[in-house]
């Protein structure tokens, strides 16, 4: 009888930060990791720190489609096979919107909308004919069209479309394909500042149990502390 593979999660953004601690948490789970990192020689370096053997880095670029392909191509020529994808790549443009350039707003766009839309494309189908995959769009209630998407305005936008691209992706595969996104709240990294309430460790903890989720778990939906919340 053939042994039972590990199953393998995509995190994409992941040297630093709620990726990286949800590289973290995964391998500690037991899953296969690969460490998505703009800068191969920093992701290398992240999945080297880690304490478990089973994270690899790879070059991946989110806002290039070519990037996404080459990605993908990569580890098909490897024999992995992505079970898990963590569109986790985020950037957080502070201008308001009445100073907001189109470039800012393109970037903003080009990170976490298209980012997630070609990933979902180049690894999802696959998640489908193999009957299982979970995946996970990391958001911000900034997006939330509940809370009138609050500024920064080019952030606000671009997580609010995140969400929708959430809604339409898990409305296009069956059930064994879990879709959802997570809010991770304000975490201490690089990105939230030190005055943030919330640790990494905590950001991260959602983001990796809905990369977990049994077969019996909620499909697109949105939460933060392993909660629904409104989108």
């Amino acid at each position: 009888m053939n042994p039972v593979r590990p199953r393998t999660a995509l995190v994409t953004g992941a040297n630093r930060g709620i990726g990286l601690e949800t590289c973290r948490q995964l391998d500690r789970a037991g899953l296969d990791v690969v460490l998505g990192a703009r800068d191969l020689t920093r992701g290398t370096a992240a999945a080297k720190a880690l304490s478990g053997a089973r994270t690899r880095a790879v070059e991946l670029d989110v806002t290039d489609a070519d990037s996404v392909r080459r990605c993908a191509q990569r580890l098909t020529s490897d024999g992995v096979e992505v079970d898990v994808l963590v569109n986790n790549a985020g950037i957080y443009p502070t201008t308001g919107f009445f100073s907001l350039d189109e470039k800012t707003l393109r970037e903003a766009l080009d990170v976490h909308l298209m980012g997630a839309f070609h990933l979902c494309q180049a690894f999802v189908p696959a998640m489908v004919r193999r009957g299982f995959g979970r995946v996970v769009n990391v958001s911000s209630g900034g997006g939330a069209l509940t809370d009138s998407v609050p500024s920064p305005a080019a952030y606000g936008i671009s997580k609010a479309a995140l969400n929708a691209l959430t809604l339409v992706v898990a409305a296009a595969v069956p059930d064994t394909v879990k879709v959802n996104a997570v809010c991770p709240g304000w975490v201490r990294t690089d990105m939230g500042g030190s005055a943030a309430p919330t640790s990494v460790e905590d950001g991260a903890d959602t983001v990796a149990w809905l990369a977990r989720l049994p077969d019996s778990g909620p499909t697109g939906g949105f939460f933060r502390n392993r909660r629904r919340i409104d989108w």
